[in-house]
């Protein structure tokens, strides 16, 4: 649970600085590279905050354990932290996280983070078309 946690996680918010460049919105539905799921970013609050909610499961995590967790927030905020990333708190299959997101182009952003302060983990997040 802990892996998925932190797998899920990690695919919300990707990581690393970019130098700055001007980039399209993180905007749009975000898919983590193990492709069993997607998070909804959107910019809120004073419009430099970034939100999100788990919005999609693949059908093999799509069950009754994982239901209560669709379209639940996974952040309410996180903090610009310098240009295209941003940091803070998120709450994922119930586990809280402190992790960061990097948009580093246009299609794709870096999510790393941690749950319980020791088991971190990074993971790639790719800009969904259907």
């Amino acid at each position: 649970m802990v892996r998925k946690t932190l797998g899920l996680a990690m695919g919300l918010l990707m990581l690393t600085g970019s130098a700055g460049a001007a980039l399209a919105g993180p905007d749009g539905v975000w898919e983590l590279d193990s492709r069993d799921t997607r998070l909804q970013l959107a910019l809120c609050g004073d419009g430099t905050q970034l939100c999100g909610a788990l919005v999609w499961l693949s059908d093999a995590d799509y069950n009754k354990q994982y239901q209560p967790y669709l379209n639940a927030p996974v952040t309410n905020g996180l903090k610009a932290a310098g240009s295209n990333r941003w940091k803070g708190q998120m709450k994922l299959f119930g586990q809280n996280i402190t992790g960061t997101i990097t948009q580093r182009s246009e299609t794709q952003m870096t999510l790393q983070a941690c749950a319980f302060l020791v088991v971190c983990k990074s993971y790639e997040m790719f800009r969904y078309t259907p």
